[in-house]
């Protein structure tokens, strides 16, 4: 359930981010919905990155734990 956690929150977190840099550009520069669409759109694409580096970080994580013989965390 840890994993599924940390991956979800790198997701979340990157939609969540560039959502509130799209609210506040469009909120100073008055162009409503444009920068919000934008930057949501990054920060999805920012969390999908973030979630494969970080499970292919945990793979490798876990493979080298598995050559070593070492219980996997």
């Amino acid at each position: 359930m840890g994993v599924a956690f940390r991956l979800s929150t790198e997701l979340v977190a990157g939609i969540f981010v560039g959502g509130a840099i799209g609210l506040g550009l469009d909120t100073w520069l008055g162009t409503k919905p444009l920068f919000l669409l934008i930057f949501f759109f990054l920060g999805v694409a920012a969390g999908i990155l973030n979630v494969f580096r970080t499970a292919k970080q945990m793979t490798a994580e876990a493979e080298r734990n598995a050559g070593n013989g070492k219980p996997g965390a």
